[in-house]
């Protein structure tokens, strides 16, 4: 034995450094998280009601910001729940509804500031039975409806066409 016996071993050596390919596994748990969430997200945008809910408002804030005549406001007011109410509730359930049931329908799912005085004086001005300037409370009314229209109604969803 040589006294230097230490002299005899091979270098040190470090091990190689760890590659960054295959991830950890809470690698792979994140990245399968973000994917569900992002999947998620993207069937919650693009979910039919809540597209035609935004397309409501969107149209209801332009008919706010128009400077139009009584007549043209209810008109378009009118029409604006109409086409809402049939994209959210189905034709089948709104379509035929007309004059005080079509006004107890709106009020029942949202749309309270439109019963009773502030509903008929849009329903008469945008049919050519008067003029009335209730056109804050029509806004209003029509905001409430398009906001608070399926709350009670979740389960139910809109009909394909």
């Amino acid at each position: 034995m040589t006294p230097n016996w230490l002299s005899q071993l091979d270098p040190a050596h470090a091990p190689p450094p760890p590659g960054w390919w295959p991830p950890a596994p809470g690698w792979w748990i994140l990245a399968a998280l973000l994917l569900a969430a992002a999947v998620a997200g993207v069937r919650w945008w693009r979910d039919p009601y809540r597209r035609s809910r935004r397309a409501a408002l969107r149209e209801l804030r332009a008919i706010r910001a128009a400077e139009s005549d009584l007549v043209a406001s209810a008109r378009a007011i009118e029409s604006l729940l109409r086409r809402f109410a049939i994209a959210a509730f189905g034709s089948a359930k709104v379509a035929r509804l007309t004059g005080d049931a079509w006004l107890t329908f709106v009020a029942a799912e949202g749309g309270a500031p439109l019963a009773g005085q502030a509903g008929r004086s849009l329903l008469s001005t945008a049919f050519g039975g008067g003029a009335s300037d209730d056109r804050d409370r029509w806004l209003a009314g029509a905001d409430a409806f398009v906001r608070q229209a399926r709350r009670k109604n979740r389960a139910s969803r809109p009909e394909k066409r």
